[in-house]
């Protein structure tokens, strides 16, 4: 159930993602859009469980990328809605 996921409690800050080579505000900010288009699209009756596991997959697949202070809005949807449709996909190497 979605409304048992604090979205507060994965949201980041410039010094939470390091070093981008002056770039940390865009990375937290993109970060942290990634989250909540995550927890939006999700279902309101998404198990609890595989919703804080999609969360937490945010952070493992972004933080690396250096695409990530400047990706767009619609790629962050794409991404975040392929995910939430293909959950298995995503989430069957922590099972």
């Amino acid at each position: 159930m979605k409304e048992f996921v604090v979205i507060h409690d994965y949201l980041v800050t410039q010094e939470i993602v390091g070093d981008w080579d002056g770039q940390e505000e865009e990375v937290a900010e993109r970060m942290n859009e990634i989250y909540h288009t995550m927890y939006d699209l999700a279902d309101e009756n998404i198990d609890t469980e595989v919703l804080e596991q999609l969360l937490a997959l945010i952070w493992d697949t972004w933080i690396g990328q250096e695409a990530i202070a400047e990706i767009e809005t619609d790629d962050i949807y794409d991404w975040c809605k392929h995910v939430l449709d293909n959950p298995e996909q995503h989430l069957q190497s922590e099972e």
